[in-house]
């Protein structure tokens, strides 16, 4: 999930993922695509390509808002695209705000410093993309001083108000697998609060891939049979040399999760293994709202229908087809939820 759950508090009791409940009456988080563009230009991402400029409108927020209350919505993720990209974006966070949903915001990093301000007063906290130490990142991202303009805008959250958090994700692909200390070190080093890793998606039409990837753009991004090996060593040096990392929730995964995440994730796309089981409740718990209307139960699956065409969320979630399609998924056998690369177990505690 893009949500970093809370820091591991000594003696707390993990409770039981949420269940799934068919019809939705419950869903604690939405995740809306503000903005269809995005201002990098990622080796493993298509979002970019995209140049309608389509926006959700902070009317259409504000009309949905009832409704999304009765569902018990607690949180919304802003992703995309970049959001700050957004023309009215604090006008589409202020609703938010008074219907008391907390927000959680995705972004590239490169716009806020110039937004930090504005951000702060309405926003819980931040998740920003971080590909590596600067060299390696600037080149994952295409963007000129990406790193810079990202540490500066870092920066500026934390100046305009240090209860933010600001963490970042990660995408560990052919280009950054064996930097995975320096990461964390870069992390440390522009005042992040905490970190997260996950492999590259390669096999799904997300993020502007309706037809996925052929071969060759597979082959740029995914590892290759003799980087596997590589990637197991940096997984067990960062498991020794960051332990107290580790220890103190800075790395958001434990050197398990990173093994099955990302080691085994590679071999298996390489037919050399199985893929970690998954046992997500996503579709269940959370939904997509793209910028154009259309409504997913994840990044990753097909989508159910389009909230303006419906008129309402509740309309798409709860149609014939749509309980029919997740009374019918197995998470652990549907191809697509087998490779997922960014799966979610909501539980109570974190509803």
């Amino acid at each position: 999930m893009t949500i970093l759950a809370p820091r591991p508090a000594p003696g707390a009791t993990e409770r039981a993922p949420l269940p799934r409940v068919d019809p939705i009456t419950h869903l604690p988080i939405l995740i809306l695509f503000p903005h269809s563009r995005c201002n990098c230009r990622c080796l493993m991402c298509d979002i970019w390509r995209d140049t309608t400029k389509a926006e959700l409108e902070p009317a259409e927020i504000a009309r949905w808002l009832g409704e999304w209350r009765e569902l018990g919505v607690r949180r919304v993720v802003l992703s995309g695209g970049e959001p700050l990209l957004h023309s009215r974006l604090w006008s589409l966070c202020d609703h938010l705000r008074a219907a008391d949903i907390g927000i959680t915001i995705l972004s590239t990093g490169l716009l806020l410093e110039r937004h930090a301000v504005e951000l702060v007063k309405r926003c819980d906290d931040v998740t920003v993309s971080l590909d590596g130490p600067q060299p390696i990142h600037d080149v994952i991202r295409n963007i000129p001083r990406a790193f810079e303009r990202l540490a500066s805008g870092v920066a500026a959250v934390k100046a305009a108000d240090p209860r933010v958090q600001v963490t970042a994700r990660c995408t560990v692909q052919s280009a950054n697998f064996q930097s995975l200390r320096a990461t964390v070190r870069a992390a440390h080093d522009i005042g992040l609060d905490r970190v997260s890793f996950l492999a590259a998606d390669v096999s799904s039409d997300a993020f502007n891939r309706p037809n996925g990837w052929d071969g060759e753009r597979v082959a740029q991004v995914a590892l290759g049979a003799n980087d596997v090996p590589l990637l197991a060593r940096e997984i067990e040096a960062l498991a020794q040399e960051h332990a107290d990392d580790f220890a103190s929730g800075f790395i958001a995964e434990s050197p398990a999760k990173l093994r099955a995440r990302l080691w085994q994730y590679y071999d298996a796309l390489l037919g050399q293994r199985d893929f970690a089981p998954n046992d997500c409740n996503a579709p269940w718990v959370s939904s997509v709202i793209e910028s154009d209307g259309t409504v997913r139960p994840c990044f990753f699956q097909p989508p159910l229908g389009n909230i303006r065409s419906a008129g309402s969320l509740t309309a798409v979630l709860n149609s014939d087809d749509a309980v029919a399609w997740r009374r019918g998924l197995d998470v652990k056998r549907n191809a697509i939820c087998q490779k997922c690369v960014c799966t979610v177990s909501l539980r109570s505690s974190e509803s």
